[in-house]
């Protein structure tokens, strides 16, 4: 393991290095996959929640990260009036799915909190519908 926040893997050609950051990334990604997660939630301190879209995927994330494993920590809000232990328990098995996969660390745990629920309004049509 190199300082940093690197993983380091000897193998017989060279070094592959993977920083913390892109595990970060990967499962961000893999969270927001699944349906009926609002958004990551950025405020993890003085428990300010903040919906935060694509472009920072590594906020409401933190990954630990030895040379063979890696433990993930996700922040999250999830949309009202869906089963909140059902769209944990899929996060956390994308989460381990595509983190293993594609950097060869085994994910020992995959911990969500729920930071809040998302009461989105839907729009209503102010238009008059002929039949």
């Amino acid at each position: 393991m190199e300082t940093g926040g690197q993983i380091q893997n000897e193998n017989g050609i060279g070094t592959i290095k993977i920083d913390d950051e892109v595990v970060a990334v990967i499962a961000g990604l893999a969270a927001t996959e699944v349906e009926g997660l609002a958004g990551m939630s950025g405020g993890i301190a003085g428990g300010i929640a903040e919906l935060l879209g694509r472009k920072n995927l590594t906020k409401g994330v933190k990954v630990e990260v030895g040379e063979r494993q890696a433990a993930v920590d996700l922040f999250v809000i999830t949309e009202y009036g869906i089963r909140i232990p059902d769209v944990a328990y899929k996060v956390q098995e994308n989460v381990k799915r595509k983190v293993e996969t594609m950097t060869g660390l085994e994910v020992v745990e995959v911990n969500v909190h729920i930071q809040g629920v998302s009461m989105a309004v839907e729009e209503k049509d102010d238009d008059v519908r002929v039949k």
